[in-house]
């Protein structure tokens, strides 16, 4: 199979026709083996029984359809699980991103052989000050923090080769960073492309400011688990020796100066009432706290088991 089209999507029942014939006549006119899967993130609206009667006209239409909304996130994780084609395309549901774009995605997988093409939206039609500059500035601490050289992480039309999306682990609201994913699961050629970016034709976003707060601490979340995932005990630990040490060391040297007052009859304050023995007495604590913080982590991660983190109602086609 040539192509998987997965589209998460939230109450976009108005959308969903005018995407579904666009998409059918892109795949036809190229003459793609395809699927389309549509990802119901537990719209409210007429949205899934409209993915119905597009999967009994249509048998390479299917669907998912969670209990309640569980988050993009989510909804890419079940849709990459389920994907067959050599080529996964994600994309909105809101008619923003054009599947006209979908032909050169492919030819930049297949024959440019890329394991991932992120979109970038150069020309927007959102808000300037509400999404514009936020993003502007949210890309370029992605780009910092990360090393993946992206204009727009946040771009919902990407394409990717099957062996990628089959190896990263998609989770919470990761799916603004799931080139970085990529880079860290060992796919390292990742490129970009300018696509057309269309004004939303229904309804409104269900995206709102605090997306931008929510994406920088996902930023250090991602940064942390690149680095540190896989051996907390690496920083927590070594953090903690190092203050526990330098406590230890400060303690000790309260001590030894006291004694030495002593023996040659200097005056001499007690231990207790030095203010710099609280501060190396917190130091030893804080240091044992951060080990221990270290030390948990690694049993934690020897011992997680991982479970699903959304529950689906329905599937059709699959």
């Amino acid at each position: 199979m040539n192509l998987s089209i997965l589209i998460p999507l939230l109450n976009e029942e108005e959308s969903l026709k005018e995407l579904y014939t666009w998409i059918i006549k892109v795949m036809q006119s190229n003459n793609y083996s395809y699927e389309i899967i549509f990802v119901d993130d537990g719209s409210t609206d007429n949205s899934w029984q409209i993915i119905e009667g597009f999967s009994n006209e249509n048998p390479n239409v299917k669907g998912i359809r969670f209990m309640k909304n569980f988050g993009k996130s989510q909804a890419l994780h079940a849709g990459f699980a389920k994907a067959k084609g050599d080529v996964i395309i994600t994309m909105d549901a809101d008619l923003q991103d054009s599947p006209d774009e979908i032909p050169e995605l492919y030819e930049m997988i297949t024959a440019q052989k890329y394991d991932l093409v992120s979109g970038w939206k150069k020309k927007r039609y959102d808000s300037v000050v509400a999404k514009n500059l936020p993003s502007k500035l949210f890309n370029w601490a992605a780009r910092k923090t990360s090393g993946v050289e992206l204009n727009d992480f946040n771009c919902g039309l990407k394409a990717y080769k099957n062996v990628v999306v089959k190896n990263i682990e998609v989770s919470g609201e990761m799916h603004r960073y799931i080139p970085v994913l990529a880079k860290n699961a060992g796919f390292g050629k990742i490129g970009e492309k300018v696509v057309i970016h269309q004004a939303r034709k229904y309804g409104e976003t269900k995206f709102g400011m605090e997306r931008f707060i929510n994406g920088f601490l996902d930023l250090i979340t991602i940064w942390f688990l690149s680095r540190f995932g896989k051996r907390p005990m690496h920083l927590f630990g070594a953090m903690g020796s190092i203050m526990f040490i330098i406590g230890f060391l400060s303690a000790g040297y309260i001590g030894v100066s006291k004694l030495y007052h002593m023996y040659n009859g200097m005056r001499y304050t007690l231990v207790t009432n030095n203010p710099w023995f609280y501060i190396a007495l917190t130091t030893m604590i804080l240091g044992t706290q951060l080990f221990l913080a270290g030390f948990l982590g690694e049993i934690i991660l020897r011992t997680k088991n991982n479970e699903e983190r959304y529950k689906v109602s329905r599937e059709v086609n699959f």
